[in-house]
């Protein structure tokens, strides 16, 4: 087919969360963007990989962009509008539709995938945010520190499409454009000589990469829906990882991990508890006790009486973990095959609770447990895309570490204070068993900032992070990754790039000359981006 040529200001690669937040912060300053997404649904983690937002327990009251927040409002506007809730349901202000314990706001994928097109709306329809769906980078091209242009190739059978824009935005799951762009990077763990951190290795640990998971919701309705027996089922029905110490990785018993001791969870299906008591503050409960309630999207009760036959329960437990072998930096082939694993283990996860899996009354198997294609927008129900908790990470001017955040390092200092923040964020450092054999890292950090720097290579000057794949490193992205901060990155990077537009500025200018950053920061206080977090409001958990 014809190759098409484009030509923007701001090219943004990866309609997830950062690269949305990125596309609607530099086109609401008047750039021209093109925006593109590889899977059928934008939204990335919070949607076509299906995961409820991971957010901090100060989320109702500040520590988010006003952008996010009002995706967070969008997505409860939806709900008050077109579900019948109950009047109590109504009435809480703070509605949790789906009443899961990981969030405040546990909901249905489609249902945020509706509010993020609405937002772009305005912005597509005025011409300022071109969005190419279907589409992944093949290759780029740079002239010096520079790159011109990258080439996306379509994963439907459309043509190829190359893009030369001023700034280039990677907001992509795992830092793709890093290698197209020879944009120097690091995958896996650091060596404790480069970061400095105490939980790093002696030696670096390249393809040691955290566990990626393909979630799926289900329902538990009358009639037997088991689904076929799936490939690879006899090997992961007897799969027991070294840190299980023995137990199956398809149970209901794996690591806490906070303390590391095997926990036996429940698994009871719509169990008629009072959606309207959940308290979804992680800091206070964990919440993974029974894990039908963890990641509830949908809670039938808080809807009037016959609308839903059952919850909707969002699977996304230490179960389905893989990490057998990590996707960066493979050959495409192997990286399909692995997701292609990844998405047998979660279907023989399914097949075990339909078939084998002990129930509370003393039986086996949950026949009733169906999945459901259409919440996830997928033909075999589970999700789009697989949920990459790790990325490749730029080689930044500013690196976040260990010692930086973890509240055990920092104690009552806090986090380090950052001159350049472009926003604030909070989570546990969270990591899951990873492909090195490491079971997982769950310690608390303390409430922290998001330096301008961790968002710029050390030497490419037009290329901007917006993801997981800004400068973290492997124990930090696991608290820089989650929902609100990866928003509120893309959003920086966003406003970044038209500001260097308008002034004739260049990124690493702005992060490193007081005037120009101060300039800089004013306009994100302006938009209702946060740099500091409130004194004596919020606490490490």
């Amino acid at each position: 087919m014809t190759q098409q040529d484009l030509q923007t200001d701001v090219l943004v690669v990866g309609a997830g969360l950062g690269g949305i937040a990125a596309a609607l912060a530099a086109a609401g300053r008047g750039a021209r963007v093109v925006l593109t997404e590889e899977h059928p649904w934008i939204g990335g983690q919070l949607t076509s990989q299906g995961v409820p937002p991971d957010e901090h327990p100060w989320v109702e009251r500040f520590g988010v962009t006003a952008r996010y927040r009002a995706l967070r409002d969008g997505i409860r506007d939806v709900y008050r509008r077109r579900y019948p809730l109950t009047e109590a349901a109504r009435a809480w202000q703070a509605l949790n539709p789906g009443a899961g314990w990981v969030s405040k706001l546990c909901h249905e994928p489609r249902v945020a995938v509706g509010v993020l097109e609405e937002m772009l709306a305005p912005h597509r329809s005025a011409g300022r945010i071109r969005l190419l769906e279907r589409v992944r980078p093949t290759s780029a091209t740079t002239d010096g520190d520079r790159v011109t242009s990258v080439t996306l190739a379509s994963v439907a059978g459309g043509p190829d499409v190359t893009v030369s824009a001023a700034y280039t935005i990677d907001a992509t799951e795992t830092g793709e454009l890093l290698p197209l762009t020879g944009t120097e990077y690091v995958t896996g763990f650091e060596a404790a000589s480069e970061t400095g951190e105490p939980s790093a290795p002696a030696t670096a640990q390249p393809d040691n990469v955290q566990a990626l998971s393909v979630c799926f919701a289900v329902e538990h309705v009358d009639g037997d829906h088991t689904i076929d027996r799936p490939e690879r089922y006899d090997f992961w029905s007897s799969y027991a990882p070294a840190a299980w110490r023995g137990e199956r990785l398809l149970s209901w018993t794996a690591p806490n991990p906070r303390t590391l001791a095997l926990d036996e969870r429940t698994f009871t299906p719509n169990p008629g508890d009072d959606p309207l008591r959940v308290d979804a503050d992680q800091s206070k409960n964990a919440g993974d006790g029974n894990l039908w309630l963890f990641r509830r999207i949908a809670a039938r009760d808080l809807l009037e009486p016959g609308f839903r036959d059952s919850d909707l329960c969002l699977v996304n437990w230490p179960s389905i973990d893989y990490f057998l072998g990590h996707v960066l930096d493979v050959p495409r082939d192997v990286e399909q095959a692995r997701i292609a694993d990844a998405r047998r283990l979660s279907l023989s996860m399914l097949y075990w609770m339909q078939t084998e899996a002990p129930r509370p009354d003393g039986g086996t198997g949950f026949p009733g447990l169906r999945l459901r294609p259409d919440v996830m927008g997928s033909a075999d129900g589970l999700a789009q895309a697989a949920y990459h908790r790790e990325s490749r990470r730029i080689r930044a001017v500013t690196t976040v570490t260990e010692n930086d955040v973890s509240h055990a390092v920092r104690g009552d200092r806090g986090a380090t204070r950052y001159d350049d923040s472009v926003g604030v964020g909070m989570y546990r450092i969270d990591l899951h068993p990873s492909t090195g054999g490491d079971t997982y890292i769950d310690v608390p950090s303390t409430p922290f900032e998001i330096p301008l720097g961790a968002l710029l290579p050390r030497r490419t000057t037009n290329l901007l992070a917006a993801n997981k794949n800004i400068g973290t490193t492997h124990i930090t992205n696991g608290c820089y990754r989650l929902h609100p901060v990866e928003w509120n990155a893309g959003e920086a990077a966003g406003h970044l790039a038209a500001h260097c537009l308008a002034t004739g500025r260049v990124p690493h200018e702005v992060q490193e000359k007081p005037d120009p950053l101060a300039d800089y920061q004013r306009e994100l206080i302006a938009s209702g981006v946060e740099l500091r977090w409130p004194e004596g409001e919020v606490h490490p958990y």
